[in-house]
């Protein structure tokens, strides 16, 4: 299904189709434009188990990224749409470009995805068509995911409030003798609780963040990135606190940022299935 094409990479000067920070990876060739299951097909071929994720035109720009991009962007048959895939050892990138009255979805290999961390925002113009183009409007501030019903949305001019239900078959187990075990065994479960806590934010992230368009300025994958969101993830200590209690709490505060514009952003799990992501203006 790849093969290599040298007309997809117009990357500086005529010849260099490669650089140090983005690399020509192959392509896909469609004599009509793709359709949604054919698309999606090609990206899992190449993409196996990871994630792609949609990249913003108003977020933080990687460099490796751009050095693809810039060039893309600036011809006439611009990039209908962008997407990056972070769980592999080099990124990979895919861009889907208009070509004749088909298309072709190009992928780059990234060196990384090394944009320096900045500050979380929120975008001061949000149009719902856009925002939250994946969900149908059920009532006055109310939505549901046109693919999800259990991830809904409720917004006001106050508070944004996602949620997602899934009962959990095996329901978190909270141990209220924690604080009687040694300093070992506390570890090891200490270590157990920061891992399910890292998974139920990689869950709330694709729910809420991944799908939704243009609300933050931090691209989906940054997110995921300890030197972007160490100082808003729960730490050991205030976990670990919660442990020492011995009373499993109605939810865990998974995420908790301020964001420039004021706004506080939370993410929170019951760690038995239900999960929710408030962003409450000043």
């Amino acid at each position: 299904m790849m093969a290599a094409v040298a007309f997809a990479a117009p990357m500086g000067k005529a010849g260099k189709t490669a650089s140090l920070k983005a690399k020509l990876y192959g392509a896909v060739d469609s004599k009509a434009k793709f359709s949604g299951e054919r698309m999606f097909a090609v990206l899992d071929s190449v993409g196996g188990t990871g994630t792609w994720m949609e990249w913003d035109v108003n977020g933080v720009r990687d460099p490796s990224v751009m050095d693809a991009l810039d060039p893309l962007l600036k011809q006439k048959n611009k990039p209908e749409m962008v997407w990056v895939l972070s769980e592999r050892a080099k990124p990979l990138m895919a861009v889907l470009l208009p070509k004749g009255s088909g298309e072709v979805i190009v992928f780059y290999e990234l060196s990384a995805l090394d944009a320096k961390p900045v500050p979380l925002s929120m975008n001061k113009v949000l149009t719902p068509d856009v925002v939250f183009r994946d969900y149908k409007q059920v009532g006055e501030g109310e939505f549901v995911h046109l693919d999800k019903p259990s991830l809904k949305i409720s917004a006001n001019e106050k508070r944004i409030r996602f949620t997602y239900s899934k009962p959990d078959d095996t329901p978190l187990r909270f141990d209220p003798d924690y604080a009687k075990k040694d300093f070992i065994e506390k570890r090891s479960e200490l270590r157990d609780y920061m891992d399910f806590l890292r998974y139920e934010y990689s869950l709330m992230l694709r729910a809420f963040v991944q799908s939704t368009r243009g609300m933050f300025n931090w691209q989906p994958w940054h997110w995921y990135m300890g030197e972007w969101n160490s100082k808003a993830f729960i730490s050991e200590k205030e976990l670990e606190a919660i442990l020492v209690r011995g009373i499993k709490p109605d939810m865990f505060t998974v995420f908790k940022m301020k964001a420039q514009g004021g706004e506080l952003i939370e993410m929170r799990t019951s760690g038995n299935g239900f999960s929710e992501m408030t962003i409450t203006t000043p």
